[in-house]
């Protein structure tokens, strides 16, 4: 598969680059500083700031995934908001099919209705990027028109969930191949 992997040089990104080289696909490995891209056969390094829906739609085109590891200034959470925002736009723009991001666990619910951060047991520290999270979440459900099926997956520690918009039911699943947000539209 050809795959557009957003953030390559960051925690997850990193992992998540030497995963799918593993697997064979062909990676366009885009960071802010392209100089820290590992060389490697399958990796093709690209410049993008997510500042510019033409610029992201231009690397994203002909991709058949995208996968977005981007992590936002520490000092400015929010920011991950808007990067989601022009990622949908750009998504929208190239044709690209399916966006998987990479999220963080206080969205997920520890009760019905109730998330993580919702529950108070995310440390203060944390709830910045807790909150931006659960922002860019809504984000990506409200990119779907209303009837339009969609799948929003997330992994819990222990359990896999999935929320299918449209008339689709949530389900739970332990398929390890599953372990990030994603959207799908069909």
């Amino acid at each position: 598969m050809k795959i557009v992997l957003y953030g390559a040089t960051g925690k997850s990104g990193s992992r998540i680059l030497k995963e799918l080289l593993s697997r064979g696909h062909q990676v366009t490995a885009v960071a802010r500083d392209v100089t820290k891209v590992q060389p490697a056969e399958g990796v093709h390094p690209k410049q993008d700031d997510l500042s510019n829906v033409g610029r992201t739609a231009e690397i994203i085109r002909g991709s058949d995934a995208v996968i977005s590891a981007y992590a936002p200034p520490a000092d400015n959470t929010d920011a991950l908001v808007d990067v989601t925002r022009r990622q949908i736009e750009a998504m929208k723009k190239s044709g690209a099919g399916r966006l998987l991001v990479v999220g963080g666990a206080a969205v997920l619910e520890v009760a019905p209705g109730v998330s993580l951060i919702d529950s108070g047991y995310v440390p203060a520290a944390y709830l910045p990027i807790a909150t931006s999270h659960l922002k860019a979440l809504e984000e990506l459900k409200k990119s779907f028109p209303p009837g339009m099926d969609y799948e929003i997956s997330y992994e819990e520690p222990n359990k896999q969930r999935t929320t299918r918009g449209s008339d689709h039911q949530s389900q739970s699943s332990t398929d390890p191949e599953e372990h990030y947000i994603h959207t799908t539209s069909k």
